[in-house]
Parts: C-alpha cells; sequence; structure tokens
C-alpha cells in the first residue's frame, strides 16, 4: 500500500470515527429533538479545551475526566496531549504531553492506567492517571514498503477495550484489505495476538463482554463479527440490516447489542467505491438492537441525524446517543426504547463518558464550519 493510500485510508478512519463534518446551517436545521423527547438546556454546560478532541473517559478513582486531543492537523495544530479536567468545572487540572497524536482512549481504573490509541501511528500510549503522565508506548504493528518504495503503516485505529482482570487490551486495525483485531498484554506491555477476519471493510465498533469471552465488532460490510477472547478466532459473523454499523453497547444483563448505524452520504459513497455490488438499502439515522448470540434484529430506533457514538447506563435503563449531525445528544429508556430526553451540543456531538454515581455524562464536542480553523474543541458536561 503507498504512502499515499495509507494516508487516504487514516483520513477516512478519521472520519468515520470521529470528525465528519456538515455545515453549521445544516447542524442547526436538524438539531430538533426527537419525538417524544424534552430538550434540557439547562442541564448542560461546556467548555472549549484544545484543538481535536476526540474520546474520554471519566475516572471515579482520580474523580476527573480524561480526555484526548490530537492537536489537529497542518501548520496551526496544536500539541498531542490528554488533558485532565475538573468533573464539576470541566477545569484543565494538568496537560499530559503525548508523543504521538491520540484519538481513541479506554480507561483501567483499578490500575490507573489510560490507554491512547495513536490512530495514525498503529499505536497505543499508555498513561499513568495517578501521576498524570505517559509512561509507555505499544507499537501494534510496523511500516511496509509499498510499490512506490515508501513505507506506511497498512492499518490504522480506532476503538480499544480493556480486560483488566485478564490483563487484555484489545484495539481495532483498519483496513480495507483486511481488518483485524491486536491483543495486547497489559503487564509486559507486548503486543501478544494480532487476530485477523474482522471483514476486508473498515471496522468501526468494539465492545467487550469479558464474563462471555466474547468481542464483537462491526464492520462497513454491514456485519457483526464475533471474536473469541479464549480461542483467538473469530466465532462468529452475522449479515445485519445495519449498512453502517458504527459503535457497539452491550446490555450487560442480556444478550442485546445496541448498533448505531449511522446514514452518512460520505461513507455510503465510499462503500459504493469500495464493496463491489454495493447498493444502498437503508438511510441509517438509527440504533439497531440485536440479539448477540444469534444476530436477530429486536428493534429499530429512530434518531437524529449521524448517529455515532453510544452508551448505556444500565442500572437506570437509559440507552444515550450521539447525534453528530443534528448537534444533539438523545437518551432513551432501554427497556420501551421511547426518547426520555434530548441535549443541544452543537456543532458535532461525538463521544460519551457518564459518571455513574453523580448521573452527569460527559461529551466532545467537535468543531462546524462556523469556528475559526484551528480553534479549541468543546466538552459538555450533562447534568442527567
Amino acid at each position: 500500500m503507498s504512502a499515499n493510500s495509507v494516508f487516504r485510508s487514516a483520513a477516512l478512519s478519521l472520519a468515520i470515527s470521529l470528525a465528519m463534518a456538515v455545515p453549521a446551517a445544516q447542524a442547526a436545521a436538524d438539531a430538533a429533538p426527537a419525538a417524544g423527547a424534552t430538550a434540557t438546556a439547562a442541564a448542560v454546560q461546556r467548555k472549549p479545551i484544545a484543538q481535536g478532541l476526540y474520546e474520554l473517559a471519566f475516572s471515579p478513582k482520580q474523580n476527573a475526566v480524561f480526555v484526548a486531543s490530537s492537536g489537529g492537523f497542518g501548520d496551526d495544530a496544536g500539541p498531542a496531549q490528554v488533558l485532565r479536567l475538573n468533573p464539576a468545572t470541566l477545569a484543565v487540572e494538568a496537560t499530559i504531553a503525548l508523543e504521538r497524536k491520540g484519538f481513541g482512549v479506554v480507561l483501567d481504573d483499578s490500575n490507573n492506567r489510560l490507554y491512547v490509541g495513536n490512530t495514525v501511528d498503529t499505536s497505543v500510549t499508555v498513561v499513568d492517571t495517578a501521576a498524570n503522565k505517559a509512561i509507555g508506548t505499544v507499537q501494534l504493528m510496523e511500516k511496509v514498503v509499498g510499490k512506490d518504495g515508501k513505507a506506511a503503516y497498512s492499518h490504522d485505529l480506532r476503538e480499544l477495550v480493556v480486560d483488566a482482570p485478564n490483563h487484555r487490551l484489545y484495539v481495532t486495525g483498519h483496513s480495507g484489505e483486511g481488518s483485524v483485531l491486536f491483543v495486547v498484554d497489559t503487564q509486559s506491555l507486548k503486543l501478544v495476538d494480532t487476530i485477523a477476519g474482522l471483514g476486508k471493510a473498515k471496522a468501526p465498533g468494539l465492545a467487550l463482554d469479558a464474563k462471555g469471552k466474547r468481542v464483537y465488532t462491526s464492520n462497513l460490510l454491514a456485519e457483526v463479527v464475533t471474536v473469541g477472547t479464549d480461542s483467538g478466532k473469530v466465532e462468529q459473523r452475522f449479515k445485519v440490516s445495519a449498512e453502517q454499523p458504527m459503535n457497539i453497547a452491550l446490555d450487560p444483563s442480556g444478550k442485546r447489542l445496541f448498533v448505531t448505524d449511522q446514514g452518512s452520504a460520505m461513507i455510503r459513497k465510499y462503500q459504493a467505491s469500495s464493496t463491489p455490488g454495493f447498493v444502498s438499502a437503508h438511510p441509517g439515522q438509527r440504533v439497531l438492537v440485536l440479539d448477540r448470540s444469534t444476530g436477530k434484529e429486536l428493534a429499530s430506533i429512530a434518531t437524529d441525524a449521524g448517529p455515532l457514538g453510544i452508551l448505556l447506563d444500565a442500572g437506570r435503563k437509559r440507552l444515550y446517543v450521539t447525534n453528530r449531525d443534528a448537534g444533539t445528544v438523545t437518551a432513551y429508556n432501554s427497556d420501551t426504547y421511547a426518547p426520555v430526553a434530548t441535549y443541544a451540543v452543537p456543532a458535532h456531538p461525538n463521544s460519551l463518558a457518564l459518571d455513574t454515581q453523580s448521573n452527569v455524562l460527559y461529551v466532545t464536542v467537535k468543531n462546524g464550519d462556523a469556528e475559526a480553523k484551528g480553534s479549541a474543541e468543546s466538552v459538555a458536561r450533562i447534568a442527567l
């Protein structure tokens, strides 16, 4: 694969993951609450933090929010860093420098570790959340030399999940030539396996059922692919009606799998150019509910435009979804699937983290076209 091809692949991965933009006027026009939901402006506070914000995590142990900032791209890019935020005020309490740009994150609170995906460098940076510093980097793949004689990474990264008791970190590696699941030993900080078979397409979604010894992934071939953490191989794959299955949430008390089906015109164009015989049959803009053991469709929940991030609070029976194009976050009853509240957080709400004890939701918010290039992006705090 040439360096240019890899750059295009990485750019698409970021767009799929975290950075798809629509004109600000369109975002405002689409920001109407979901039917039956109540808009609650007073519950939302937000603060500009840094350039290129992506995923975030709430740490009960540290009583802090950690958010990854890539710094953006180009001549006006800021530093790559993780910001430690006060969970009540969103003030920056510490700045953790990164040598490589950070995007996705997952927290192992019991061991004071935050794992940060270096998407374009196919590596993971390990952050000590107690000491507020990076302590290591795990390289998941080396560069390969393409036909043009240039070395580049063949895969880029998206999501991370951690199985702390079993000392394993799982990371999806994207490639149209064949996506993979990287397996890292969190004690030695070494790559111990690279599991193929996630499909010859981008594989956006990732969720872990540690007790059931299963990792669930989604791909842009409209599949859900299940990997056994004990067997180290693909155990099942289901064709689903979600054309653009993105992020995944698991019901810990049952067999349900929640998947955002984005419905992006840009991704649809990519699918048409990269998948032979692709014909779009569903506009997306929904959450698909599946039986994770059979792949059977249990429900289809309509959303605002551009659903991406998804988080289940099983204890309170709430399902939260970021609607990137609409500029909203919607809360649903996770049993009845009825919308119960919608929060306006324009331009493009992206990723979610939850303080379950205080019942507070944190959201990264990407800039739209109205913001000046190089301006800081925001974190929103929603008192639920």
